[in-house]
């Protein structure tokens, strides 16, 4: 199962724990939707990475998606000419998330185009990186990388060379940096590093769950680092779905982390990131959502 599927097919639990306000979901991930199609980014204007989300966040509430105009949307970009790596990756998810309630695919053509594009972005160590032509690759391109290959149905050449660069990322502490050279691990890039190994069949340390559990917050939620001043949805959701696809336990977090969640909701049925967070969007919704399937499992 692809790592798109894989998350979606959790965060569907979402419901089971929201009842009836799952309705208020659906109305303020629709009215996100702008009138070209496009979903909309912190600024109101339409953009593909916040899209991937309007999209995912409706499939996980199994309500239909509009399908004419973001199609419409996604056909504005051709094959990604011009586009930078994430949004070029978002642009395969988009397609992806289209073609499970329809028809809709992108042209092979362009199809192959588009996996040209991602592959320019191949490190010289094997991994991926933002920056085309980087000596080194990062964690969370190669994550974005592996999902859009999947996302396109095509295979990535040589997967083991980013495996061989994702060991550059990892830290003494037991963990993963997003960059290779970084004392200390992250949360998010460590969640990401355990899902993609996962997913290139890689054996990962029984260790790496104590490191993640270890940045759960009192007040429940992870952090992003140890160091991080609050807890955030990003970091809970990514480090839940690595837990649970470690086969990890985290009963006894459950109820602080389900308080947590529920402290970031809102009756206009999106999530907020954090707590000190005032702007309402896609993204934290879906990972409203996906960290719901996990706590309601």
């Amino acid at each position: 199962m692809s790592i798109r599927l894989e998350m979606l097919q959790v965060a569907r639990l979402a419901p089971k724990v929201l009842g009836e306000s799952s309705e208020l979901v659906h109305r303020f991930l629709l009215s996100q939707q702008n009138e070209d199609g496009g979903f909309k980014d912190r600024a109101g204007q339409s953009d593909l990475y916040y899209t991937v989300f309007g999209l995912e966040g409706l499939l996980a509430l199994q309500a239909a998606l509009p399908t004419e105009r973001v199609e419409r949307y996604l056909n504005s970009f051709t094959h990604g000419a011009h586009l930078d790596f994430v949004h070029l990756c978002c642009l395969a998810r988009c397609w992806a998330a289209l073609s499970s309630q329809a028809s809709s695919r992108i042209p092979a053509d362009e199809g192959s185009r588009l996996v040209a594009a991602i592959e320019a972005f191949r490190a010289k160590d094997g991994g991926y990186h933002p920056v085309a032509r980087n000596t080194a690759g990062t964690v969370y391109a190669g994550f974005l990388a592996a999902g859009a290959y999947q996302d396109l149905r095509a295979k990535m050449p040589e997967p083991l060379e980013l495996v061989r660069s994702l060991k550059y990322c990892e830290t003494p502490d037991g963990a993963w940096a997003n960059e290779r050279g970084l004392k200390e691990g992250s949360t998010n890039s460590t969640a990401a590093a355990v899902t993609l190994l996962r997913q290139l069949t890689m054996p990962v340390s029984a260790q790496v769950g104590d490191w993640l559990l270890a940045r759960v917050d009192a007040q429940g939620g992870f952090r992003a680092a140890m160091g991080a001043p609050l807890p955030d949805l990003l970091s809970t959701a990514t480090s839940l779905h690595a837990l649970a696809g470690l086969e990890r336990d985290f009963q006894i977090i459950k109820e602080s982390c389900l308080d947590f969640v529920d402290s970031l909701w809102t009756n206009e049925g999106g999530f907020y990131g954090h707590w000190g967070e005032e702007i309402l969007d896609c993204e934290y919704t879906y990972y409203g959502l996906l960290s719901l399937g996990h706590l309601g499992f």
